[in-house]
């Protein structure tokens, strides 16, 4: 009677295990006729041939055009690191030029030093207007110091200095001139303060 109990287990396991392959078959073949259905795929053979000839095609051509832009977009960085190099090596050519004439007239001024005092004078006093106007071109500006009231931001004090004439943290003397560039301070004016 055990024997029988076992075969009978068996067999129930046995036909448990079919339905359930069974029923594992059908969700299967669901699932592929549902995704089949889905992607709207053609039943007979060689229209998926066809179907998947144009697909690779179309693979190969989005491949292709991926390439293409990776190399475009090297040849880009590429191209602005070398203009951006080209820029920093000749950024100062312009101003460069413009302070040429400027170093052709130190030149004449000194080879007139010989000839007199004067015109020497004269000489040098116009090369500092041409300098000061190249550099003023190029966006330079003194900083305002005698008379104004003391300002850390602009100005460096070296010397506080007694002065019954000026109102206290007036700027009384300017020992070293200070200069804007484009409205940002490159060099605080060294400066004499009332106390």
């Amino acid at each position: 009677m055990t024997e029988e109990k076992k075969e009978q287990n068996q067999e129930t396991i046995l036909k448990e295990q079919q339905v359930a392959e069974e029923n594992s078959n059908a969700a299967e073949d669901n699932s592929n006729t549902e995704a089949t259905e889905a992607l709207n795929l053609p039943d007979d053979p060689e229209e998926l041939k066809k179907l998947l000839l144009e697909k690779i095609s179309e693979a190969e051509a989005n491949f292709n055009r991926a390439l293409r832009l990776q190399a475009d977009y090297e040849n880009l960085r590429r191209r602005s690191r070398q203009e951006r190099e080209e820029i920093i090596k000749y950024g100062s050519e312009q101003l460069i030029k413009n302070l040429l004439p400027v170093l052709d007239n130190f030149q004449r001024a000194l080879a007139a030093a010989g000839d007199g005092g004067e015109k020497f004078i004269n000489g040098v006093e116009m090369i500092h207007r041409q300098f000061f106007d190249v550099l003023k071109g190029e966006g330079l500006a003194p900083i305002p110091a005698l008379g104004e009231q003391f300002d850390p931001n602009i100005h460096d004090a070296v010397m506080q200095v007694e002065d019954s004439n000026q109102p206290e943290n007036t700027v009384v003397e300017e020992l070293l001139v200070g200069y804007y560039l484009k409205g940002k301070v490159i060099r605080p004016s060294m400066v004499k303060v009332a106390k």
